[in-house]
Order: structure tokens, then sequence, then C-alpha cells
């Protein structure tokens, strides 16, 4: 999981890099081993052999949550206002794990920021700001409309979801090799997965915060359950 960079922290009084506590924990539950990953991409490139080497290290990979991705990366010749927490640096190693990680077959899960990578990696792009009378989706629980025999609803186990949600961006242009297995009832799309994995599992995006309530909903704990499970199997141990 890469770190999030952090201006302080509880702990220190300077600058950190972090990872959310309940992510950590969601994994932990599911049997993995929780580790953050440095970000360096310090021209806002990152090296793509260097971060092929770095994440063969590893079994699975979660993109978490975060601010906003660079509209300049998805080719939006203007940045909105309500924009935010732009990093050139985590955009770019972030794109390229996202990148290497499909490429490589290796197990991912993305979570909301994580989700708006990968589409923005594989192509797509984003609607920056998409808080409108009856389309905010900040600090907000909603239904999420899960395609029938897609890997996400597989995985959690329905087809309709109560997800945790703090965003205000969404996928506006679909990348390419992506097709859209979830969706709320303002038609925000909420879960991507690829469209030739006729749903293995090994990569799930979804647009909301599985991590708030999977200490007590089990579809959502599942994602990561999944997760670890398809890393163990990558590595042989299951």
């Amino acid at each position: 999981m890469p770190a999030r960079f952090s201006a302080t922290s509880s702990a220190l009084d300077r600058p950190a890099e972090a990872g959310a506590r309940a992510l950590i924990e969601a994994v932990w539950r599911a049997g993995g081993e929780p580790c953050g990953i440095h970000p360096h991409a310090p021209d806002g490139t990152a090296d793509a052999d260097g971060v092929r080497d770095r994440l063969a290290r590893f079994d699975g990979l979660l993109l978490p949550g975060g601010g906003d991705v660079a509209p300049y990366r998805y080719g939006a010749a203007r940045t909105h206002r309500a924009v935010y927490d732009v990093d050139d640096e985590q955009d770019g190693f972030d794109l390229e794990l996202a990148r290497q990680a499909l490429a490589h077959r290796i197990p991912l899960l993305a979570v909301c920021r994580g989700l708006q990578v990968v589409n923005t990696a594989l192509g797509g792009t984003l609607h920056q700001d998409m808080n409108a009378p009856g389309h905010t989706h900040r600090h907000v629980r909603h239904p999420v409309f899960l395609t029938p025999w897609s890997a996400v609803a597989r995985i959690t186990g329905t087809d309709k979801a109560e997800a945790s949600c703090y965003h205000h961006q969404r996928v506006d242009r679909l990348g390419e090799g992506l097709r859209v297995t979830g969706h709320a009832a303002d038609g925000t799309v909420e879960a991507v997965e690829l469209a030739d994995a006729a749903g293995d599992g090994r990569f799930v995006a979804v647009q909301w915060h599985p991590e708030d309530t999977a200490r007590t909903d089990p579809a959502q704990q599942r994602l990561f359950d999944s997760l670890v499970r398809m890393a163990r199997r990558r590595a042989g141990r299951e």
C-alpha cells in the first residue's frame, strides 16, 4: 500500500508518511501483513522499471484513498477550484503502481482515489467536482447497486451494498479495458473491473470506503479477505 504524504501526524511535529488505520486493520483481519511503500517520483514521473522491481517484493497491492489526482494527468485544460491536496510525486508513483500491477496481474484492490488513479492510468477521465444538489457523496452512506455475477458482487455476497462515501470526484470517461460493475442511485460509478477478466477477482476497484464499516459489515470485510486470498494464491501459499 503506498503511503500518503502528510504535513503532520499526531505522533510527530514534522512531515510524515501515513496509512489509514482502518485500512491497515482490515488487511490485518484478513490475515495479511500490511506494509506501506514509500512513494518516490520526485519529478512527478515514476520510473517504470523501478516501480516494477519494488512491487515484485509484494504479493498484492491496495491503492488507498487520498487527495485529488492532478487534472492535467487526464488531459484537463483547467483545474476546478474544488480540487485539493494534489501532490505530483504521489500521483506519479500511484499511477505507475496501477499500471505495473495490472500489467503483471498482481492482485489489486483500489479504494476511492485508488479507483480514480486506475481509471486515469488506463486513459480515462474524471469529473472534477460533482457536488451539486442530489449528488453529494461526502460523509454519507448510501446503497450501491452491484452487477449480478460481477467479481465485486460475488466477493461481497450481495448485489446491493451499503457504502460509506467521502469523495467529490467521480469517473467521467471510463478507462480502456474497464467495465462498470457498480453504481449509485444518481448514476455515479461506484465499482469497476477489467472487462476481460471474467470476474476472477484479481482486480476490483470501489469508489466508496469499505474500511469504514468493514469491522461490523462482513460484505465490506470480504473485499480485503479476497485481496489477501488472491495474494496468497499468487505466492503459492494457498
